[in-house]
């Protein structure tokens, strides 16, 4: 059951790094472009210095994951989660959609540009 939780974990761990990496950058370009704007909107930018903080810390926890999720079924014991087909599938497509996130986060500064007219 540690398995599972050490698995999530570092799931979620890495999400929310990956929000607080983007928020600096992308953060008030979404909520300008949903319509949600005013003065205190670039009081976001504040997180700037700690970007690439929550950046290590998102890319340290998809590593661990990785090395939790892809470990070879016989590291698993019968009786924990590692070793049914169909959470080993849902944990794999939780794993890449977290990646694609802080991809998008890490990126997020380097495409804005594209979204802004002017």
């Amino acid at each position: 059951m540690s398995t599972n939780k050490a698995e999530t974990g570092s799931l979620v761990t890495s999400s929310i790094a990956a929000v607080f990496a983007s928020a600096c950058c992308a953060g008030p370009l979404i909520l300008i472009s949903l319509g949600l704007g005013g003065a205190w909107v670039s009081n976001l930018t504040a997180l700037e210095p700690y970007r690439w903080l929550f950046v290590g810390v998102a890319v340290a926890a998809l590593v661990f994951a990785w090395r939790k999720i892809y470990r070879p079924v016989e590291q698993c014991e019968p009786a924990q989660a590692c070793a049914v087909p169909q959470a080993r599938r849902a944990y794999k497509i939780a794993f890449w959609s977290v990646v694609v996130l802080v991809v998008a986060a890490i990126s997020s500064p380097y495409v804005a540009w594209l979204f802004v007219r002017g």
